[in-house]
């Protein structure tokens, strides 16, 4: 009997041990996502990107092909969103979330940019980030 008290009472804290660990892992990747949209509505492209993974291994994927690494990554932004009047003011909803493993989440969501000069655009995104060296950080980003 103490046994059976013993084992059920390891289940329960390890649930409540679990929960509480994806508490914590999604207030911080929507932290992160925060930052994001904080630092895009400064017209900051460079604290934007500190949410992306610095690595050549970094995929981000749109309508235009698949783009490799931080760098381009970068570029691309600055390319495609030159001034304040292009980036606008975004605004992220998030759809669902889900966290894969210990250390992998997967969020799909809504992103709309308002733009008084160059018309309102949005679509939609998804994200994988991953926890590296007790960071999070996207991993691949698929955004249409």
């Amino acid at each position: 009997m103490i046994f059976k008290i013993t084992v059920l009472f390891f289940l329960i804290f390890s649930f409540q041990f679990s929960l509480a660990q994806n508490s914590k892992n999604w207030q911080e990747v929507n932290s992160l996502l925060a930052m994001q949209e904080k630092a895009w509505n400064e017209g900051n492209i460079d604290a934007f990107m500190q949410g992306y993974w610095k690595n050549d291994s970094l995929k981000f994927v749109s309508s235009k092909g698949v783009v490799y690494g931080w760098q381009k990554t970068y570029e691309r932004y600055q390319k495609n969103y030159p001034d304040r009047a292009s980036m606008g003011v975004l605004k992220f909803e998030i759809v669902s979330k889900e966290q894969m493993g210990k250390e992998v989440y997967f969020v799909v969501g809504k992103w709309f940019l308002k733009r008084d000069e160059k018309g309102d655009i949005g679509g939609y995104f998804s994200l994988i980030f991953r926890k590296i060296k007790g960071k999070w950080c996207i991993v691949a980003d698929h955004t249409s």
